[in-house]
């Protein structure tokens, strides 16, 4: 059986996301937001997901990459019957008028390299995941297609006549489609698309400059970095776990979310990766996001929100469409919003860490923090003692997690320091008197007989996220206690292949059959951190050969064949590799680059 891999790329402008695939379609594209319906969704169904694509008559052979730095992705075709041509494809986003320019316009440019090769350009966007075919009505320059929420337009410097009937015709000259929601593009054609192409590159090579980033494997750290960046909704800050939605784990697992959300347990993982790089404004962007959350949410913090902070994110069922290579179900929403799950308060305290420890942010501007300190570890208090659903967001499973009360430990460990710099005595003695209850329900999941922390007390499975209790230093990473640890781990979850499962035991949809990609990274920055750092080298090259062919990562990975499965790409993922190559370059002393 061949390796399956995701045969798209991503463009986008931090308003929106696309995928393209190596055959020239747009595989994916929601409007007007990350979470709207799909404008595009040949992804999940080729015959209602409608089709923009720019191919050639007969069969062809296709090569993509991505302009050096950029969210730019090229995509070359050589037809069969000769001839040979490029697709530019971009998102604009540039500098413009004291404020970022990101509309809701796709831009694709198509330019003859060898000969004169004949194109077809099929256009069908449709609206409502599907259910809607939007109506067409031809303009002299444009296509006007209605029917959803908004118009949605094309201009081209194509015959429109050839797009109307799906017609071949030879590429002579260098053709532009510009695609937008909403408001068209009232300007001119080939030279608006050919500025916002060159502001657009040198956006995205700026941003890439003004990253820290070590030499260590610098081109998969840099393609992460920019991978990342644009699953930031910039419009509130949120950072959605991956762009898609209902890829399967593994083949008929059912195990098909939607991952178009932001999830609090992320957020310190998320906010390290950024500040390994250097990138202080989408920290604050998303600083910003949580800090309205918080003080919107008097009760208790859910795992995930929309990317506007919505709370109701009710799973529906699309039964209707045939799902990715007929995996059903396909669901919008996601009903994980509803589970409880104690980590988080944790995970946002120490996040907001660097705001209070970190003198490049100025401490006068953080107005509320007795308030704020104060709130997030009465919320700890009111949950350190209970069952959650875990960071696996178990269905039907409460447990005494130890991963929950390892970042009630290590939030109530940096609500600790934030009260010393803001010099306030009573959080200080709360923040120490919660760090002691965390440990001891930490230390209730140790087993001295295999020396190792269980994933729950009174539980004799082992989870990858326990490898989290070297990282956040609560097991001292150079104590015999860490080393048997990790061993312990190693020896179980560890695949032949350097993959690591999460957890091998029965969950509400039995035993998982594909490993998660960031589990491997962790054991990465574990390894590292105990000081096994030529295993730590060789397993981080190791993983690397799970990417597709743009050095994109999955959620998921096939321990038999090393086949990608789950969301695509994964934001989680890609911030895995970035810390871990960040922990590696930190230990080799590697330069790191301004």
């Amino acid at each position: 059986m061949s390796k399956h891999t995701y045969d798209t790329g991503i463009i986008g402008n931090c308003a929106f996301l696309a995928h393209i695939n190596k055959n020239t379609n747009v595989d994916w594209l929601c409007w007007p937001r990350f979470d709207s319906t799909f404008i595009f969704g040949g992804l999940l169904d080729k015959d209602k997901g409608g089709e923009f694509s720019i191919r050639p008559e007969g069969e062809f052979t296709t090569q993509q990459h991505y302009l050096e730095n950029t969210n730019i992705l090229i995509t070359e075709i050589s037809p069969e019957s000769g001839g040979k041509y490029r697709i530019t494809d971009f998102a604009p986003r540039f500098y413009q008028h004291q404020r970022y320019y990101k509309p809701l316009m796709l831009i694709r440019k198509i330019e003859a390299i060898e000969g004169s090769p004949r194109i077809i350009v099929k256009c069908e966007p449709v609206s409502e995941y599907g259910a809607i075919k939007l109506s067409v009505n031809r303009g002299s320059n444009h296509i006007q297609y209605q029917g959803g929420e908004e118009n949605i337009r094309l201009t081209t410097n194509i015959p429109v006549s050839y797009i109307f009937d799906e017609q071949a015709f030879v590429l002579n000259e260098t053709k532009y489609l510009v695609m937008t929601y909403g408001e068209p593009l009232e300007a001119p054609l080939i030279s608006t698309a050919d500025r916002f192409l060159a502001e657009t590159v040198q956006y995205w090579r700026t941003w890439i400059k003004h990253s820290s980033i070590a030499t260590y494997f610098q081109p998969f750290v840099i393609r992460s970095a920019l991978a990342l960046k644009i699953h930031q909704f910039e419009d509130t800050g949120a950072i959605i776990a991956a762009s898609t939605t209902s890829l399967p784990e593994s083949p008929g697992s059912g195990r098909n979310w939607d991952y178009r959300y932001c999830w609090l347990r992320d957020t310190y993982y998320v906010i390290t990766a950024l500040n390994h790089i250097g990138h202080f404004e989408e920290m604050e962007k998303y600083f910003s996001y949580v800090t309205d959350i918080t003080f919107s949410e008097m009760e208790r913090y859910q795992p995930l929100y929309g990317i506007t902070g919505k709370k109701d994110l009710v799973e529906n069922v699309l039964s209707d469409l045939a799902g990715y290579m007929g995996n059903q179900p396909v669901r919008v929403g996601n009903q994980a919003s509803e589970h409880i799950q104690n980590d988080i308060y944790g995970q946002v305290l120490i996040s907001l860490l660097p705001l209070y420890t970190d003198h490049r942010f100025v401490f006068s501007e953080r107005k509320d923090s007795v308030h704020w300190v104060e709130f997030l570890l009465n919320k700890i208090e009111h949950t350190i003692d209970e069952k959650d659903a875990g960071i696996w967001e178990f269905r039907n499973m409460a447990n005494i997690h130890c991963y929950s009360n390892l970042f009630q430990w290590a939030g109530a460990s940096a609500a600790e320091k934030m009260a010393r710099t803001i010099q306030n005595q009573e959080l200080i003695d709360k923040a120490l008197s919660l760090k002691e209850r965390a440990a001891a329900h930490i230390e209730s999941c140790y087993d001295p007989v295999r020396k190792v922390y269980t994933n729950s007390a009174g539980s004799s499975n082992l989870d990858a996220s326990t490898l989290q209790l070297i990282m956040m230093n609560y097991l001292d990473p150079a104590s015999q206690k860490a080393k048997d640890h990790l061993a312990a781990l190693e020896k179980e979850l560890k695949t032949p292949n350097g993959l690591f499962y999460r957890y091998l035991y029965a969950d509400d949809f039995g035993k998982p059959k594909t490993t998660f990609l960031i589990c491997a990274f962790w054991y990465v920055e574990a390894l590292a951190a105990v000081g096994r750092l030529d295993d730590a080298q060789r397993e981080f090259g190791n993983l690397l050969q799970y990417s597709n062919h743009l050095l994109l990562f999955s959620e998921d990975v096939d321990e038999e064949d090393g086949s990608q499965w789950g969301n695509f790409p994964q934001a989680y993922s890609h911030v895995g590799l970035m810390n871990a190559a960040y922990r590696i370059a930190m230990k080799l002393d590697r330069p790191i680059f301004l």
